[in-house]
């Protein structure tokens, strides 16, 4: 089984993931943007179960567009995001793709919030779930 690990910028919080993510998209959000520091953001959602967090971490919550309750939970020291949950999607551990620090990453099948994309980037594929 692929086991793969996250980790903030100085070391202190972690996460291992074993297996394959369930997900991977690509969200161009104005919230994510800022949250990444990016024009768009990449995360991998993986089941609970898989996911063992190591290292002391802080939270802040998010109500989404729709009213969804985000919680982002990073390292104190350095403040990177390491993972988060979802209220509404029970069960799953989501983790900023960058934290693997791995380009050989799966590629993401999913993009939203496409009509907040920044007008010079692409993300390419024809089997991308493309949602608005």
């Amino acid at each position: 089984m692929t086991s793969r690990t996250a980790s903030c910028s100085c070391g202190a919080l972690s996460a291992v993931c074993e297996g394959e993510p369930v997900r991977v998209s690509v969200c161009h959000c104005l919230e994510c943007q800022k949250r990444s520091g990016s024009a768009f953001a990449v995360q991998a959602r993986f089941q609970e179960g898989h996911v063992t967090i190591a290292g002391e971490w802080r939270e802040w919550m998010r109500i989404g567009d729709e009213g969804s309750h985000a919680r982002f939970r990073f390292c104190p020291i350095c403040s990177a995001t390491v993972f988060y949950v979802t209220d509404e999607i029970p069960g799953f551990v989501t983790v900023p793709v960058g934290g693997f620090a791995d380009p050989s990453f799966p590629p993401p099948r999913v993009a939203v919030y496409e009509g907040r994309q920044h007008p010079w980037l692409s993300i390419p594929g024809d089997d991308i779930e493309r949602w608005d």
